[in-house]
């Protein structure tokens, strides 16, 4: 898909849509790159195929706003910010995301393959960054 394809399918949403919808697909895949996950896991996270994913991080594939795949962004991104909040480095994510953790019993990166994984951890990040 070339740039003018794109700006094609964007003429396809509302001006307010559009831009909400490249600033998720931007957003995405800067937080996947700093997390370090492959794009065949974010595919799974997001409910993409491989090759959807591939375009969407290459700028040429924009999420519908009234998709799974949307609503899966978002809280993809919750986990994002939450886990910036909380370990503060791209290293202490990426670290925390690939280990055991005994409170969501099991390693965070494969969790949040499925929606109630991804939910769970996002709940567990929004837990620990509340104040007492």
């Amino acid at each position: 898909m070339n740039a003018r394809q794109v700006s094609e399918k964007v003429a396809d949403y509302p001006i307010a849509s559009a831009e909400a919808a490249t600033v998720l697909a931007k957003a995405v895949a800067r937080a996947s790159a700093e997390l370090g996950l492959t794009q065949s896991r974010l595919a799974r996270v997001l409910g993409l195929s491989a090759a959807t994913t591939s375009r969407l991080m290459a700028g040429t594939y924009l999420i519908a706003a009234d998709s799974k795949s949307w609503d899966l962004a978002i809280l993809f991104l919750r986990l994002f910010r939450s886990l910036d909040s909380i370990v503060g480095t791209q290293e202490a994510a990426r670290t925390w995301l690939q280990h055991d953790n005994l409170a969501l019993a099991g390693k965070p990166v494969e969790l949040i393959e499925h929606v109630e994984g991804l939910v769970r951890v996002v709940q567990y990040l929004d837990a620990s960054r509340a104040r007492i």
